[in-house]
């Protein structure tokens, strides 16, 4: 069979004018809130616009092609392929004209943003990060009423600026990153960003913007080779295929002052209180995700399939989730989410790279372990599952191929310090670093760790 290109003439699709405003193209957004927004009832009135956060590069292969691309749901036990056609726009994250002029029309209702939780360059408490060079520089140039911004909150306040100007009227912002209360959180960023622009800026974010928090899951891998074979078979021809797994969820919580998607036709929910779920999926999925980067390539194994049919890795991932379990209140059923993570994890035609998810790992741990360690202290007087999980990152970081960490100046001063594991604790969490018990407990895994052999002959 011949493939066919990827267009809309061919896949039967209109072109939904561009409502919603998205910060990061890349694959997960495109498995996730553009599958949603291509799913709801009122997807015709509903285009999502995308910008790239580092590279051009996506954005340039989905205009190629018109913006569509096949979504690719691999189960266990088979495959299934649509094209996604609620991408209308995609644009370089550094058109910064092409972000302001679409943020001054006022039927634009949503910005959406996937960053990562280090690409925010935010403190715990949603302060800009002013150690980071990346982001002083753009508050001085925000101090200084330049526009030559690059990072995605910075460019996001250029942006609501150029709305305020036009007269553009109320939004919701919706970070749909790992974070715990995402939406204050990056609500105290952007505030202190415009404060540094314009203090009318900020008071106009104050009465017009709503931030939106959310919790997001669907475990989407970076692309492998071999992934176009999916859209091939389905008759297509795809520069820029997703693949995912057929589990997803989407919890949000705040207020849509402009209107949004009908989201819940897809499966989404509206909460009042969204920190249950929150903590469900950081702490559980997201928990065990760092505890198999770190232990999985500590023992050899290069995918999440692999890691977690290590009865050792297993064993460690059981941990976390009974401590997490016993904080988690019974209304979000942790022992069926548990069943279904470990059912997704085993998933082998997910190929989940362990070294993708140990990215900015000492970030992650802050946010995934670091909570469920603090209450157990207070509870129990003892946190065995997080101090092991703490160690294998200390040992992975140690032994391993170096992966990038949004910390990494970090890293490397606290390896030559004279406490070397206190020093990656307190980079992780001063508080815990602060418990000498929880320390000590720490170094006894990291040692074990350290001298343990791989499970994978290399």
């Amino acid at each position: 069979m011949t493939a066919r290109d990827l267009t809309r003439a061919a896949a039967g699709l209109d072109v939904p004018p561009p409502r919603i405003v998205h910060l990061g193209l890349g694959a997960f957004h495109r498995a996730h809130q553009a599958w949603y927004t291509a799913h709801a009832g009122d997807a015709a009135d509903w285009g999502i616009a995308a910008f790239t956060g580092r590279s051009p590069r996506e954005a340039e292969t989905l205009a190629a092609q018109e913006c569509l691309y096949t979504l690719a749901t691999r189960g266990a036990d088979g495959d299934s392929v649509e094209v996604i056609g609620a991408i209308v726009e995609a644009h370089d994250g550094s058109d910064l004209d092409a972000l302001a002029d679409l943020m001054a029309r006022p039927e634009v209702a949503v910005v959406t943003l996937t960053v990562t939780e280090a690409g925010y360059r935010l403190r715990p408490d949603g302060a800009p990060d002013r150690d980071d060079r990346t982001m002083a520089a753009d508050l001085a140039a925000l101090e200084d009423g330049a526009i030559d911004v690059v990072t995605p909150l910075a460019r996001l306040t250029v942006a609501l600026d150029a709305r305020r100007r036009a007269g553009g009227g109320p939004l919701a912002v919706v970070p749909c990153d790992n974070v715990p209360g995402n939406g204050p959180w990056v609500a105290t960023g952007v505030r202190a960003l415009a404060a540094a622009r314009d203090a009318d800026l900020a008071g106009w974010i104050d009465a017009h913007v709503s931030f939106v928090s959310t919790s997001v899951d669907r475990i989407t891998p970076r692309r492998a080779e071999g992934d176009d074979a999916l859209a091939r078979a389905a008759g297509w021809a795809d520069a820029s295929p997703v693949v995912t797994e057929p589990f997803t969820d989407w919890v949000l919580s705040g207020e849509f002052p402009a209107g949004r998607p009908a989201w819940e036709d897809a499966g989404a929910r509206v909460v009042d209180d969204i920190e249950p779920f929150e903590n469900r999926k950081l702490w559980m999925l997201n928990g065990a995700h760092t505890v198999l980067a770190e232990l999985g390539r500590l023992r050899g194994h290069a995918t999440v399939s692999e890691a977690i049919d290590d009865p050792v890795c297993a064993e460690h991932v059981d941990a976390v989730w009974d401590a997490a379990a016993a904080h988690l209140p019974a209304d979000v059923d942790p022992a069926a989410y548990r069943a279904a993570l470990a059912a997704r994890f085993r998933n082998p035609r997910i190929v989940h790279r362990l070294d993708q998810i140990a990215t900015d790992s000492s970030v992650k741990l802050a946010a995934r372990i670091a909570p469920v360690a603090r209450l157990d202290l207070a509870g129990a007087g003892e946190a065995l599952a997080a101090a092991g999980a703490i160690a294998a990152w200390i040992a992975a970081v140690r032994r391993c191929t170096p992966v990038p960490d949004a910390r990494g100046a970090g890293i490397d001063a606290a390896l030559v310090s004279a406490d070397p594991v206190r020093a990656l604790v307190a980079l992780v969490d001063p508080a815990l670093a602060s418990d000498p018990t929880f320390v000590a407990q720490v170094r006894i895994r990291a040692a074990a760790f350290a001298d343990a052999p791989t499970a994978v002959a290399r």
